[in-house]
């Protein structure tokens, strides 16, 4: 007995299927819909602020609850009355506070930020760096200076406000060497009396160098990924933990100086993290998130509040005979992103630099709200909606999560009211992933388009800040996605949750991008769902095994698809097995296939296996051909792997 299992052991045998799989290359079951695989976007893990928005400066227009958070004032004691925040809320609202400085004889302390948890400076790159300010009296220069931990400068410039009106100065300078905590001086010379707001710095290198853009290596990795549709702003953003702090459009466009700053409601909301200084600038607002899905070739999928506070928290309801204004904020949202430019809001569309419209198709209503409650609002926004624009297609939810009481009361109550896309989510296990690959084999074919909107599998337990994106997480979300895609006629949109982190400054794990001040990469599990969206094909293929789908028989999940504009099959299977197992295929086709196949690999035999920052391609896909036998295709597949097969049909 002994001998035998050291015998298996040490000869690395490779399993064998011995029935074939029969792919069905001439009968499509279904399109497989472009936004089938998208990007879902919510400002946690420090995701806008302090990471795909530019930004350097942290608490750039001193709105924070305490103004001076995230600056310092060097030098500073007590016994110094030169540097003071004022407000303005009865003239300016929205941005009520700023700093007067007083600069004479005795000096003024300059005030310094270090950004959010540092500045990542790069040597020999750009910086520019504006400020909103007025000089009531007197002659005043400010001397701009990038400096490290010890205060040496890494690049310096100087601007020279003039005039007691407020103006926007500017300037521009290289850093002179590479600093992954940095931080930003502002002095004062001369005598007089300068008042200052909106104190920022960015990168020149933004994406496509835009002033108040985005970082380029995060929306390069989203890019890469040619997303469907890209949905925002979140997520539990969008309802807030009181609705006074929900996520509210229109205080996100317009000049930035005029955005109204709000608290993050991941600021207090785990004990593990707390992060008092997570605020929401809306630098990144909707007008932004529009050009960025415009950019990177994905349907906008705006998600609006329905006048309900999330229910985890507070649960706050605005009445129903209140619910007019935010019903109104849907419409003009659309008439914002698709009106001409002598409405309201498509006018302020085009004054921020897009006069064409948007072409916004998709709009969801509520985020995971539940009940009765969340019904009787969503009527009011599904009438409105649908008698002013009936071509907007609306997303409704069923939820937090799938399979609980609240999700088969929704289910119940979805028919009633003519939703037509409704939102599942589903953060489970990776046992609950591979087990549910057939989940929707057996979905009504007469009800609601699905979208699978927001899952991620958790390798520890949901909301615990020890997950893990290793390799048995992404490897049983493959698994799974093998199912979203045979069933794509009910199912057209879907998106792995959270998208960002900040390694420095995150709430949530696991997260499908991690990016620090210098440097991002993409996790095993970013890699799946890339190769899922750029492998995705138009037509999805019956393929099965036994006459049955793949949904785990032999350890082996699998779907097909043919391509349109490449003439090609695409097979993707995946092998939960430790061992290689060998598999055999036939392609059903009136047509011959090309006698070589493209073969893309993602696997690792560590099942912990991630990736990093010092290892960030540690699991990645490997490509090479196979030659095919006509149309019969066998291969090996590596243990515990995702394979995809792209082969010709001539």
């Amino acid at each position: 007995m002994f001998c035998s299992v050291a015998l298996l052991t040490c000869c690395n045998t490779v399993g064998t299927i011995e029935q074939v799989a029969v792919v069905d290359v001439d009968n499509p079951k279904a399109p497989i819909a472009e936004t089938m695989y998208g990007l879902f976007f919510e400002d946690i893990n420090f995701g806008a602020d302090g990471g795909l928005y530019a930004e350097l400066v942290k608490n750039r227009s001193f709105e924070f609850d305490t103004p001076l958070m995230g600056w310092e004032i060097e030098g500073y004691n007590r016994n110094s009355f030169n540097l003071f925040v004022l407000n303005r809320e009865k003239t300016n609202p929205n941005n009520p506070r700023y700093i007067r400085a007083i600069v004479g004889e005795d000096g003024c302390k300059p005030l310094v930020n270090n950004g959010f948890r540092g500045m990542g400076i790069k040597e020999g790159n750009g910086y520019r760096f504006s400020v909103l300010a007025a000089v009531p009296e007197g002659d005043v220069t400010l001397k701009v200076e990038l400096i490290d931990e010890q205060g040496n400068v890494l690049g310096a410039s100087s601007v020279k406000p003039s005039g007691s009106e407020w103006q926007k100065y500017q300037t521009e300078f290289k850093s002179s060497a590479t600093n992954t905590n940095a931080s930003l001086r502002v002095s004062f010379e001369g005598e007089g009396i300068v008042e200052l707001d909106m104190i920022s710095l960015f990168p020149t290198d933004t994406w496509k160098g835009r002033e108040n853009g985005l970082r380029a290596d995060i929306v390069q990795l989203l890019a890469d990924m040619q997303p469907g549709f890209l949905r925002f702003p979140g997520g539990c953003i969008v309802e807030g933990r009181t609705l006074a702090q929900r996520y509210q459009w229109k205080t996100t466009v317009g000049p930035i100086e005029d955005r109204k700053l709000i608290i993050n409601r991941w600021n207090t909301e785990f004990a593990h993290k707390f992060t008092p200084d997570y605020f929401q600038s809306f630098g990144l607002g909707f007008y932004e998130y529009f050009l960025l899905s415009e950019d990177i070739g994905a349907e906008p999928l705006p998600i609006l509040n329905c006048g309900m506070a999330c229910q985890y928290n507070t649960g706050e309801l605005v009445p129903l005979e209140e619910i007019g204004p935010y019903v109104q904020d849907a419409l003009d949202l659309i008439e914002f992103a698709n009106g001409s430019t002598d409405t309201e809001w498509g006018a302020l569309r085009a004054s921020m630099g897009h006069p064409e419209p948007f072409n916004l198709k998709y709009l969801g209503i509520g985020n995971e709200q539940w009940g009765p409650q969340f019904f009787e609002r969503y009527a009011f926004f599904e009438k409105a909606i649908m008698e002013k624009h009936p071509e907007i297609i609306i997303v409704s939810t069923a939820g937090p999560s799938v399979d609980t009481d609240l999700f088969y009361y929704a289910q119940e109550q979805l028919p009633k009211y003519n939703a037509p896309i409704v939102d599942e989510h589903f953060y489970r296990s990776p046992e609950w992933f591979f087990e549910n690959a057939a989940r929707y084999d057996s979905y009504d074919r007469d009800g609601y388009i699905v979208f699978a909107g927001e899952y991620a599998a958790q390798s520890v337990g949901q909301g615990n800040p020890n997950n893990k994106n290793n390799w048995l997480t992404a490897l049983s979300e493959a698994a799974f996605m093998t199912g979203l895609e045979r069933n794509a006629d009910i199912v057209q949109l879907s998106s792995y949750a959270p998208m960002l982190a900040n390694a420095d400054a995150w709430q949530w794990t696991p997260d499908l991008i991690w990016f620090n001040n210098m440097e991002t990469y993409g996790t095993p599990n970013y890699y799946v769902q890339k190769l899922y969206a750029t492998n995705r094909g138009t037509e999805v293929l019956d393929m099965s095994l036994a006459g049955a789908p793949l949904t785990g028989q032999h350890g082996i999940f699998a779907t097909a698809a043919y391509d349109e504009p490449s003439g090609e099959i695409i097979i993707k299977i995946v092998n939960r097995n430790a061992e290689d197992m060998e598999f055999s295929m036939e392609l059903k086709s009136e047509h011959d296939v090309a006698d070589t196949a493209r073969k893309i690999v993602l696997a690792s035999d560590d099942l912990e296996a991630m990736n990093s920052f010092e290892h960030p391609t540690n699991i990645a896909p490997v490509e090479s051909e196979i030659n095919t036998d006509g149309k019969n295709v066998t291969l090996t597949l590596d243990g515990q792997s995702m394979t995809i097969l792209r082969i010709k049909r001539n």
